[in-house]
Order: C-alpha cells, then structure tokens, then sequence
C-alpha cells in the first residue's frame, strides 16, 4: 500500500509479482509493523523527507518465495524480518543510509524483492507476527542497554515498543531494571516482563528522586531516554554517578530540557542510538532466541485494515506494538 503524498489513508495499488535479480530474495510478506517514524513522515516531521507514493513501513517479516541467481543466504521457505537500515550491515554510523519508506519502497505489501543482505533469520520461537515487530524497536532498544549486566542498574520510560524490549533486555543481561510510566494500569505488565521497581511518572512528577529512593541512593547507571525535553531532567537526577543515557526518543515537546550543570556534575555520558545495524539486529536476535523473549503486541489488524490499525497506533492508551498480518 502506498502513501500518496502526505495523505492517509493509505491508497492500494495492484502490481505484478517481481522476481528476483542477481543478490537478491522475493520476499512473501506475513506481517508489518508501525512505528513512531510513520505517522512523523506522512506528516512532514520526520528529518528526513519522504519520496511521494511510497510504500508505507519499515518494519516487515516473511518467508522466502524465491531466490535470485548468485543469492545463497536463505532458501525458499526461509522465514526472515527486515531490517530498518537495508544497506547498513555493521560498523560505525557514519552517514545517513538509505532507509524504507524515504528512499526505498516498505513492507506494507505481500510480495518484496530486496537484497538478500538487507534481511534476517526469525528465531523459531516467533510467529511472523511478531518478528515483524523486531527490526526497530528490539535493535533500538538493544543498542540502548548495551553494555548494561549484572551490578547495573537501567532505567526505562513508558510502554512503547522500545521501551518494553529494553525492559526485557535488560535484564536478560541480568542488569535491575526501573521503570516509570504514567498509567497505573500497566504497572502489572512492566512488572511481569521483568522491572523491579515500577514508578508512577504522573502521580510523581519528580521521579528522578524516586528512581534514587528505589536503588538505595544509587541510581539508574543506564538510562534509556525517550521523552527528550519533557523527561531529561528527571533523567539525569535518576542517574547514578558517572551514569550513561541512551537518547533514544523525542516524544515530549515540553519541558526544563537538558541542565548542563547538572548533567556535568553527575560526569554523565550522553549518546545517541540511530537504530542499528543488521550486526546489531543479529546479535539482539540471538539474545531473543536464547531466552526465548517475546515481543508485546498490543493489536494485530489485516491487511485490509491498514487505515484501521495507522488511526490505533495513532490513538492514547496502546501498549506494545501495532501489527498488521499479510
């Protein structure tokens, strides 16, 4: 399905099946998935412009259909996901790559050619539903909590997508986890995915002093941010001492925003995690597989419900992610 312009719904187009060139697999697609990058780009508030009729969606997953001469990754009947940046296989983020949906066609279709490196193998505990919720969020989250284990503590916020897999990460690596959110309601999950303390964000507007309370006045030694302006400052007096924050979100448009001073007194470290790489992808998938973790969905639509499944991603109270099923 195409965006056409900056126009939703989306519009269906009907296309000859392609086949595959050298390098390259057809792709039958099973389920995608929407992410926050979405709606910003079909409404112009995404850094990076998006070519008119695209296909919409980064995120997709399904079973290989076809193999084109030269292509020995995977066979017919392979089941594999996309990942996000479909030229960027590893190593250092240096430039922009291309990207679905701004540069290149998406997954919300049933049948896809791409470069048989631009994909991955799906554990074998998933459904194809939910590894089209992987490519984004797990190997945003992932480069997030990397680094974090045992003796740390990570901080996270909310119940988005990211979110919930940094939880699950986290402490798959065998790190405490804390986490905030502003609905009482979704304590329980928060809790049951694995976070040790839960604190209400929105009973508590100075939280960062909770976070502290919670961890005997240690604080969170890894942050992983998503509010940016609205949650930075409670971020940084949550941080332990020489603590790191993960900026991975820009959700919040206001706030005290970023306080130097205090930033430099905590000797906090700041980066930035533009997504990942296939590399990255992998090496969260095999974290995924080992300890069998399972994504949170909050509803899956069909295909024909596209429109449907764009205005729930879009409405307040989802928790998880938002699937479509091919």
């Amino acid at each position: 399905m195409n965006i056409p312009g900056s126009d939703i719904p989306f519009r269906l187009v009907e296309e000859a099946v392609p086949a595959p060139g050298r390098g390259e697999v057809l792709v039958r697609v099973r389920a995608s998935s929407l992410n926050y990058r979405d709606p910003a780009l079909a409404s112009g508030h995404y850094p990076y412009p998006m070519e008119p009729e695209r296909v919409a969606l980064a995120d997709g997953a399904g079973e290989i259909a076809a193999v084109g001469p030269e292509a020995r990754r995977f066979a017919v009947g392979d089941r594999v996901a996309s990942t996000f940046f479909p030229t960027w296989y590893g190593g250092a983020f240096r430039q922009v790559p291309e990207m679905y949906v701004t540069t290149r066609d998406g997954w919300l279709t049933e049948y896809k050619v791409v470069d048989e490196d631009a994909l991955v193998a799906v554990p074998a505990h998933l459904g194809f539903e939910e590894a089209a919720a992987l490519p984004c969020a797990l190997v945003t989250a992932w480069n997030a909590v990397r680094g974090a284990g045992v003796g740390d503590v990570v901080l996270t916020q909310g119940t988005g997508g990211v979110a919930l897999f940094a939880v699950q990460l986290a402490r798959a690596l065998g790190a405490e986890v804390v986490a905030t959110t502003s609905d009482p309601a979704k304590v329980a999950l928060l809790e049951k995915l694995g976070a040790d303390a839960v604190i209400d964000s929105r009973a508590t507007p100075e939280w960062g002093a909770e976070v502290l309370a919670a961890t005997g006045g240690h604080g969170a030694d890894l942050v992983v941010e998503l509010g940016g302006q609205s949650t930075i400052a409670q971020s940084i007096a949550a941080l332990a001492y020489r603590g790191t924050i993960s900026q991975v979100g820009l959700l919040g448009a206001a706030g005290a925003g970023l306080d130097l001073a205090a930033f430099f007194g905590k000797q906090a470290v700041l980066r930035s995690i533009p997504v990942g790489s296939r590399s990255d992808l992998e090496d969260a998938l095999r974290v995924v597989a080992a300890r069998e973790i399972h994504p949170v969905i909050d509803r899956i639509f069909d295909f024909d419900d596209a429109t449907a499944a764009w205005a729930h991603f879009s409405a307040p109270g989802r928790v998880g992610k938002v699937v479509i099923r091919h």
